[in-house]
Formats: structure tokens, sequence, C-alpha cells
């Protein structure tokens, strides 16, 4: 598979959490530990422009007013779209700042920040998700090369130690600092 096709693999599981959230779990803690549930859907609304523009496509403007289930739904599969040609995987581009990135990396990144905020959000909220094989190999390697620089920027928390033979997810999650054992007791519908 080629990497601009992983991201339409990454999106759809991700969205069917995202519709599936209960307005009574939104206060929930995920294993991003800087956000509760409310605060990630949050998060990635805010970050999702500046992915989505980074490959070079236009792409609509999700309206800020609206359900943010719904928008976050909508968002990331702009996100996916944007990225799911090969030239948005090619050349140099931003994040919106002055500093210029290879466009595979940050594509890279739009990947893994759906599928790790995806997992977050389902194990958050007691959801089962998963993803092709073949994108969590892709991913993990992927995160490898990046996760020094990830936790410099504080993105990423220190790694988590996981056996070697745990699942490629597993191990990526342990590569951004989250331990892919958590969970937590007071979930509602747990």
């Amino acid at each position: 598979m080629q990497e601009y096709a992983f991201i339409a693999e990454a999106a759809p599981p991700t969205i069917a959490v995202v519709r599936a959230i209960r307005p009574d779990q939104f206060a929930a803690p995920t294993p991003c530990r800087d956000f509760d549930v409310r605060g990630l859907i949050e998060h990635m609304l805010r970050w999702g422009p500046a992915l989505a523009a980074a490959s070079r496509n236009p792409v609509e403007a999700v309206p800020p007013e609206g359900d943010p289930q719904d928008r976050l739904a909508r968002q990331l599969g702009q996100i996916a779209a944007a990225w799911a040609t090969p030239a948005a995987w090619q050349g140099m581009t931003s994040m919106g700042g002055p500093q210029e990135m290879p466009a595979r990396v940050v594509g890279a990144m739009a990947v893994a920040e759906i599928v790790v905020h995806g997992w977050d959000l389902a194990r958050a909220t007691g959801q089962d998700v998963a993803w092709d094989p073949r994108l969590l190999d892709f991913l993990h390697d992927e995160v490898a090369k990046t996760a020094a620089l990830g936790r410099e920027v504080e993105a990423y928390g220190p790694e988590v130690s996981v056996p070697r033979t745990a699942s490629p997810l597993a191990r990526m999650l342990g590569l951004t600092g989250r331990d892919p054992a958590w969970t937590d007791s007071v979930v509602p519908g747990r």
C-alpha cells in the first residue's frame, strides 16, 4: 500500500469512535494525559485545519459552531481527503509556521494523530477500535523515527516500555508515552 493511501485507512475507525461517544462520557479521562474526552475533541478540532492545510490541497473549513462530534468527524474526513493524493506527500510543507518539513513527515504525523487520538478516545469511552495491520506497521516505523523529537517538543510523554513481541499498535503507543494497557475504572458505561 502506498503511504498516501494509509490516511484513508486511518480515518474511518476513528470517525466511528467519535460518532459513538455519549454526552455523559465528555468528562472521562483519556490516555492523553492532558485531556479529558471533551478536551481531546477540542484539541483535534484546533489542530485539524493545520494538518489539512499542510497537504497543500484546498479543503473547505468546518464551521466553528455545531455539535463537536459532527464537526470532528467532518474534519477527519477532510484531513483524509487532503492527504490522499501522492502529491501531498512530496516536497516540503509547513504546519502554518515558517519552518518547513518534508511533506512525508507531516503526512505521517497526520496519520498518527488520527490513529493515536482515535485510540485515546476509544479507550476513554470503552469502545473497541481496530486499524489495518499494514497501516499500524507503517505508523510504528514512522513514529519510531520521530519519537525523540516528539518527546523533546512535549508532543509525547516519556516512552512506556512495551515488549518487542507486542503488536505494532502497542509498540507505537509506548513510543508516544501511552500505556497500551491503560484503563480508567471511572469511565461511564464500563
